[in-house]
């Protein structure tokens, strides 16, 4: 059941490209008051260098204080395995509250037996703010945001629905993009199937951001689409078949990479964004050998 939403209120939401992870971050805007959201920050790392720094991140604070805007909201659309969250730097510089899906608890789980985590990291979730159940309401300013769990990439997944804008994580990529993968640990292709049917059961004006584009043909970076457009253009659904697409996404999947970052990634994206730290305090990452 997905709550009432009122398509009558538009947010300015403004997209910031991170070519290093192709990576979409947003900025989104109550025309109504002062207040905004940043939603699937990134962190800088040099993975080979072990150095990081927060170039994209900094852009973003930029942003928030040129525009004059008080920060609500840093919301994840879910734990990121190709990109590290910028989350906790942001919330340090401007303010706002952390926010997941309550999914999360399940990925810490998972990965934390994954990089032998001790009982000192917590798997409940506490690390953030606030955790999302499906249908959950939170305020930007004026504005009401709903929460709809769409999990299949990850049981974390959420579809952030703000006005008339839909944030979607990796759920769904641009028509020509198709749909992400589903084949990490607790990934599921007939829940990702039904998680975009329910995003496509949105009115079709609903604008539709992604958090990823790859530019398929070579065509210049997009991240805004809307409902009727990947009703009748995604290359992954339209036209096919639970079953069908499900065959589809498990052969697709079986031939992808295991992308570059994800060994920092889910460390980092796990905790909210802090960067783990040794028994001296200092920042330290695990490489798990054939864990993943």
């Amino acid at each position: 059941m997905t709550p009432s939403i009122d398509m009558t209120v538009h947010p300015i939401v403004e997209g910031f490209f991170d070519e290093a992870t192709n990576t979409i971050s947003y900025i989104v805007r109550d025309p109504g008051s002062d207040a905004c959201a940043v939603v699937d920050s990134v962190m800088d790392i040099d993975y080979a260098a072990g150095r990081i720094t927060h170039d994209h991140a900094d852009a973003l604070i930029a942003r928030v204080r040129e525009l004059g805007c008080r920060l609500e909201w840093i919301i994840e659309t879910h734990v990121h395995a190709d990109h590290l969250s910028a989350a906790p730097y942001i919330q340090g510089a401007l303010g706002g509250r952390i926010g997941i899906g309550a999914g999360i608890v399940a990925v810490q789980e998972t990965f934390g037996k994954v990089f032998n985590e001790g009982t000192e990291f917590q798997r409940d979730g506490s690390q953030f703010d606030r955790l999302f159940e499906d249908g959950d309401t939170y305020e930007i300013g004026t504005m009401t945001a709903v929460a709809l769990h769409t999990p299949g990439h990850t049981p974390a997944c959420m579809t952030h629905v703000v006005g008339d804008a839909a944030f979607v994580g990796d759920t769904l990529f641009m028509p020509d993009g198709g749909s992400a993968r589903a084949d990490f640990p607790g990934g599921d292709a007939g829940q990702l199937y039904d998680s975009i049917q329910r995003i496509l059961a949105l009115p079709g004006e609903m604008r539709l951001f992604m958090c990823h584009d790859y530019g398929p043909g070579g065509r210049d970076i997009a991240w805004e689409t809307t409902v009727a457009e990947e009703r009748a253009h995604n290359i992954h659904v339209a036209g096919r078949t639970r079953a069908e697409f499900v065959e589809m996404r498990q052969a697709r999947d079986a031939t992808l990479k295991v992308p570059s970052l994800i060994i920092p990634s889910l460390q980092v994206n796990m905790r909210a964004g802090e960067v783990p730290t040794d028994q001296h305090g200092n920042p330290m990452m695990k490489v798990p050998v054939n864990g993943l």
